[in-house]
């Protein structure tokens, strides 16, 4: 009698979809394989070749079965990125109904757009510009930069969404997009940063200039900045040239990320995924802070902070200690919760 094991249980086909995130930190598993995962489950028969020939047709339909769900899935990311252009649409339609008075600025910055890119574009060209720098010639820049990289327009969207969830304030991705200046300091940095990538570093260093005299937000066309960002109220930001800012970060105003004044070359903080920064916190050298830490507000921060640890003070201690810190097991920069465990670290009372 022919034996056979079934080792057909297949791993997950698509590493890279997006899974649902419950804020929290997923930790790598790591399996044996088993002795059957190295057995053929193919029958041991005298008619060999013809298992042989139906496992390749096989397995030549679950190759195109795949290959069919990945194309869905690029479909349903790009219907994704179009819903959220046409929610911005609807919810400027609702705007003008609530304020008739505003129909022309409405229809000037979003409703006479036919993509997200044109009104982005538009909308921060006109911030931008002055007497001696027109916003049409901004607005080609911008949207050039814009359609020919669907990396920096990926992050805009991820930007908007993060504003929206996490800020209580943002009624509105249309509203985020008009009105929060830390969502439009950090898109004229995308586009001062790819010019910086370029060489075109005295176009990039302008649209810096410009854009820390519009929305008093100061970011080296240098640094490197990843996707998911909220700069909430961003006033007073300061970002050195060689620093690096991770995914799905929160940063409130009045935060310098700067060098110690003695280094030159790599000398800024390096701002893992997931991190939350106080407001008016100083990070100062070319220093880590690891993935989903949080940063009490007003804190000095001059040596590395470990993940999902909380560091707050002037200079800035671990909650828990140096030997045994406190562990946050959800991102902080998802919850936004600036006190827990901060108040078990001092008992100042005014």
């Amino acid at each position: 009698m022919a034996t056979c094991f079934d080792s057909s249980i297949p791993l997950s086909r698509k590493p890279n979809s997006s899974q649902p995130e419950n804020h929290s930190f997923n930790y790598m598993k790591f399996c044996r394989s088993s002795f059957f995962d190295h057995v053929t489950s193919i029958p041991i028969c005298k008619n060999r070749e013809n298992a042989l020939h139906t496992r390749m047709i096989l397995e030549e339909e679950d190759h195109d079965k795949d290959k069919d769900k990945d194309e869905d899935q690029d479909d349903e990311d790009e219907v994704e990125g179009e819903d959220l252009w046409l929610k911005m649409h609807e919810e400027a339609k609702l705007d003008v109904e609530q304020e008739p008075i505003l129909s022309s600025y409405y229809y000037g910055s979003i409703l006479s757009h036919k993509s997200l890119e044109s009104a982005l574009a538009n909308h921060i060209s006109i911030k931008l510009s002055s007497l001696s720098l027109p916003s049409s010639t901004l607005f080609d820049l911008f949207f050039a930069i814009f359609v020919e990289n669907q990396d920096i327009m990926d992050a805009v969207k991820d930007d908007l969404r993060a504003v929206k969830e996490r800020d209580p304030a943002c009624i509105s991705y249309v509203h985020c997009l008009l009105n929060f200046k830390g969502f439009l300091a950090c898109q004229g940095h995308r586009v001062a940063h790819k010019l910086w990538l370029q060489g075109r570093k005295v176009l990039a260093l302008l649209i810096q200039n410009r854009v820390s005299e519009v929305f008093a937000v100061d970011i080296h066309p240098g640094a490197k900045i990843g996707r998911g960002i909220l700069l909430d109220h961003a006033t007073g930001l300061v970002v050195g040239e060689s620093a690096v800012i991770g995914k799905n970060v929160s940063i409130l105003h009045n935060v310098t990320l700067g060098g110690t004044g003695k280094v030159c070359g790599d000398r800024h903080p390096k701002i893992g995924d997931g991190v939350l920064i106080g407001a008016g916190t100083c990070i100062l050298g070319n220093i880590k802070i690891g993935d989903g830490a949080k940063i009490g507000a007003g804190s000095l921060v001059l040596k590395e902070v470990p993940p999902r640890t909380t560091a707050v003070g002037n200079p800035a201690k671990l909650i828990g200690g140096k030997d045994n810190p406190f562990k946050m097991d959800k991102m902080p920069s998802f919850t936004m919760d600036h006190t827990s465990h901060i108040s078990e670290w001092s008992d100042y009372v005014i």
